[in-house]
């Protein structure tokens, strides 16, 4: 699809959403490419649709940035798949950190923030150094997929978000967990192993515990608590309405 835009524009951005709805994966993140070359990056956490985008990335050699949010709560498994996927498709996957280690969060809040305030803690560990790095950029990739959560159900290929104030890049919106785990075994993606021991969703290690047969996929994030976002989705379905952008700092 050709595009002409020359501004991230919300309106023009949902209508370009909504034209892509039928292209796949590659197609959107080449369309992605050519639209916003060094001004995407692309934020992963390591689950299987993020494992997924890095191979499709890394086969067809695609110019995108790319970085995780290192908590320093990650799974040791999480921190060795890291390793794999560079390794395997020749690429650097950038540290983000928050601004306080987990020492530093206890001394100054408590220890163990994510149990009495998960929700301020996935602000600090999270939400806040994502900011800071969709502040340098005019689109970015996400790992997302409808079916996944409620608040992801209308989640467009490409969408305004008004959140983080820029064009948000959701290249396996319309895939089933079943095309993201054949994709995985058809092309021997690395993927983390704690998704074969009950884990679906993995996040920080303290926040994330084994899923039952027959419970929801996300039934082991935050267990006990109502919430099922750390936040830097959670307003996915009014991502694409036109309004105030926020700001980008």
């Amino acid at each position: 699809m050709t595009d002409t835009l020359t501004s991230p524009d919300p309106r023009t951005v949902a209508e370009t959403g909504r034209a892509l709805e039928t292209d796949s994966p590659l197609e959107i993140l080449r369309w992605a490419t050519d639209r916003y070359g060094p001004r995407l990056t692309f934020a992963t956490g390591f689950g299987a649709e993020g494992c997924v985008l890095i191979d499709v990335i890394g086969r067809h050699c695609l110019p995108v940035d790319i970085f995780t949010l290192d908590t320093g709560l990650l799974f040791p498994e999480t921190s060795d798949l890291w390793k794999r996927l560079e390794t395997r498709y020749g690429l650097t996957i950038r540290r983000v950190a928050p601004e306080l280690s987990v020492e530093q969060q206890a001394a100054a809040h408590g220890p163990e923030l994510w149990a009495r305030q998960p929700d301020r803690c996935c602000d600090m560990r999270k939400v806040t150094p994502l900011v800071a790095q969709l502040s340098q950029f005019d689109a970015w990739i996400t790992a997302i997929r409808r079916e996944q959560t409620d608040h992801r159900a209308d989640a467009q290929p490409v969408e305004w978000d008004k959140k983080f104030g820029l064009a948000k890049v959701n290249p396996l919106v319309r895939w089933t967990k079943k095309e993201v785990w054949a994709h995985l075994l058809e092309h021997d993606v690395p993927y983390n192993p704690l998704h074969d021991r009950g884990y679906p969703s993995v996040g920080c290690l303290p926040c994330t515990s084994h899923v039952n047969a027959g419970e929801d996929d996300r039934t082991g994030r935050w267990r006990g608590n109502a919430k099922t976002e750390c936040g830097l989705h959670a307003n996915v379905g009014g991502a694409t309405e036109v309004g105030h952008a926020g700001t980008r700092s």
